[in-house]
């Protein structure tokens, strides 16, 4: 680890060496029920006293290092795809739709025996994340903008490059977090659609399908249509087809 200071030691452990983290599912007994992927990765070093700094490995002998992709979003909106009365209606009508974040795992051979090293690793990674994700274990992931929490795994995939003849040297993976508290789920029914749900009146004086906004809509078509005939011919014992008979045409 010599050759970076403390501060640089501890971010790049955070946000390349191990940036994933696990949690609940397969971990729930786990001290703070969290397992960083570090633990997996490194499982043969780990014996060695790899984290605090003896066997002799530095920062940039790790198996692998993370980086994240483009295309993860930190704000994601989902549009309505209609006319709209208002611009302020407009900017209303958007539904949060769920974030997603990206991570590349490369991990090329560093000696002659990395190739034989790659497989067990790769096998055993593979091996507790299906376990995890079969469990209903999410995870954290951390990036240097952004740090996603109760997240789900959506896929791992080979994303190795033709910049080195290795095979399989770089491994994709793909993370959603959706809304996942009742909190979040309100918020996610932004401006218009809580309008409509609570029966406020939209901003604009805006009309529907030709109607006057002061035009009053019944609560129940079905007590509209049955309570006059109740109360009325039907009531009185006449048929209903000489209830709304009024009269020849």
């Amino acid at each position: 680890m010599s050759g970076y200071t403390p501060g640089l030691a501890a971010w790049k452990v955070a946000f390349q060496i191990s940036p994933i983290i696990l949690t609940n599912g397969l971990v729930n007994s786990f001290p703070g029920r969290m397992l960083p992927i570090l633990a997996v990765t490194e499982a043969l070093n780990l014996p060695l006293g790899l984290l605090s700094g003896a066997g002799g490995i530095g920062l940039d002998r790790f198996f692998a290092n993370f980086q994240p992709l483009p295309g993860s979003t930190l704000i994601d909106q989902e549009i309505g795809r209609y006319p709209f009365a208002t611009q302020s209606v407009a900017a209303n009508a958007t539904i949060s739709m769920p974030l997603t974040v990206s991570m590349l795992m490369v991990c090329p051979v560093q000696n002659g025996f990395g190739y034989w090293e790659r497989l067990p690793i790769i096998m055993a990674l593979q091996k507790v994340l299906t376990l995890h994700n079969s469990s209903g274990g999410t995870y954290i992931v951390a990036t240097p903008s952004y740090i996603y929490t109760n997240c789900i795994m959506r896929s791992m995939r080979d994303a190795s490059t033709a910049l080195t003849k290795q095979p399989q040297n770089a491994w994709q993976f793909d993370f959603e977090r959706p809304l996942i508290t009742l909190e979040e789920a309100e918020q996610a029914q932004n401006g218009l659609f809580s309008m409509i749900t609570g029966g406020v009146q939209i901003p604009g004086n805006a009309a529907w399908s030709g109607l006057s906004t002061a035009a009053s809509i019944p609560g129940s078509i079905a007590g509209v249509a049955v309570a006059p005939l109740q109360s009325g011919a039907i009531a009185a014992g006449t048929s209903a087809a000489s209830a709304f008979n009024t009269g020849p045409l």
